[in-house]
């Protein structure tokens, strides 16, 4: 999942980063990859806060039926991406404040929306929600039996959320994902940084 996540940032990437002045070419790859990072680090870490049903809110809301990329750059957990890559532009990269940040404004809420629709398209079998939270939390494309992709219909309309406020007896699972999230981000800050530099071979 997050070699398909990097591909899909690569395929955004082509005028914020790949045909863009401010980044060296040399530094193409090694920025795409950075900005692979920022997105699963966040994922991972709300996930580690019990906050998936707010990525499944992000899932259900914040693609074309939400308002598209504005409705994408209010949400906190886009911004908190975008904050994250910018430093990382300008920590690890050298990039200008100002560029920086104009780089990851701008690819960052495109990549989001677009991991969104894919992920809600069933036809589009590289992106699904069992896979995005699995990659994340150690728990492969099922986690523990839970349909996490099912569940998104909750968050999009359909579905048995009842009173209309998101959650769907999810505590079991929110507990599971919690758990799952924690223990591979105490595996060390550089397990997810390793896997997708090996996609840049």
């Amino acid at each position: 999942m997050l070699e398909n996540l990097f591909n899909l940032i690569k395929e955004q990437g082509s005028d914020a980063v790949i045909n863009n002045p401010e980044v060296p070419n040399e530094q193409n790859n090694a920025v795409l990859a950075s900005a692979t990072q920022s997105v699963a680090e966040e994922f991972q870490g709300v996930l580690a806060g019990g906050g998936l049903s707010n990525i499944m809110s992000l899932f259900g809301g914040g693609g074309s039926n939400g308002g598209g990329i504005s409705s994408l750059l209010s949400n906190p957990i886009v911004g908190s991406i975008i904050s994250s890559f910018t430093n990382k532009l300008t920590n690890q990269h050298g990039i200008g404040a100002n560029q920086a940040s104009g780089i990851a404004g701008s690819l960052i809420p495109g990549v989001i929306s677009s991991l969104i629709n894919r992920t809600q398209d069933p036809n589009d079998s590289g992106f699904n929600m069992n896979s995005l939270i699995g990659s994340l939390t150690g728990g492969g494309s099922q986690h523990s039996g839970f349909d996490l992709q099912g569940l998104l219909g909750n968050f999009t309309g359909g579905g048995q959320d009842v009173n209309g406020d998101g959650q769907v007896d999810m505590s079991d699972i929110i507990a599971k994902v919690t758990s799952g999230a924690q223990q591979q981000q105490s595996n060390g800050g550089g397990g997810l940084m390793d896997m997708i530099q090996g996609f840049l071979k």
